[in-house]
């Protein structure tokens, strides 16, 4: 079996920012370089002919490149308590019409919906009920944001999950269409015959 989910992998530069703003909070459980990314969707377990299917799926989806950047950071909460700290990314909107394309291609090879609301961020730690308190990183990382960075691409992971935590390996990377206003940029560039 196979444990599955699509996601965007930020560049070099955010993810240097967000590994830079963790930290404070005892007993939180921060990921690591390898683990950051933004969710698209999660699949689950599934065995190798299905596998083969979702990659296939994938592989018809077209979309535009867009930019998107880091937009402050927040939690989630469970019954009143934080339970996991993610840093947020704007604009929502390409990210949403990419996460239900991804949602659709996934319906037409058997996966279920996505039955929760899509709210895109990356996640950056999982808290324990003793874990320490996150006001202090939120007052002080709370404004964090980044220059826009490019979307072009996005990929399939495989999560496994060990005793030190997931371990996060790409297994195909799906590339996203240039703008029309790049191509026409392009073609303009190209030496004619």
């Amino acid at each position: 079996m196979h444990r599955l989910f699509v996601a965007i992998r930020p560049p070099h530069f955010v993810r240097s920012l967000l590994l830079g703003s963790m930290g404070g909070i005892s007993g939180a459980r921060w990921q690591t370089d390898d683990q950051i990314h933004l969710t698209l969707r999660f699949i689950g377990e599934v065995d190798r002919h299905r596998a083969g299917d979702i990659h296939a799926a994938l592989g018809g989806i077209h979309h535009p490149r867009f930019e998107i950047a880091l937009n402050g950071l927040g939690t989630f909460d469970r019954r009143g308590l934080p339970e996991t700290v993610w840093a947020g990314v704007s604009p929502h909107e390409p990210l949403k019409a990419l996460h239900k394309k991804v949602d659709q291609a996934l319906a037409r090879v058997g996966v279920e919906p996505e039955q929760r609301a899509y709210l895109p961020h990356i996640t950056l730690a999982r808290l324990k009920r003793s874990s320490g308190t996150v006001r202090n990183l939120l007052e002080q990382w709370g404004g964090l944001s980044s220059p826009p960075f490019p979307v072009d691409r996005f990929s399939l992971f495989e999560s496994q999950l060990t005793p030190e935590g997931a371990v996060y390996t790409p297994i195909e990377n799906y590339p996203l269409t240039p703008s029309p206003s790049r191509l026409a940029a392009t073609d303009a560039s190209l030496p004619l015959p």
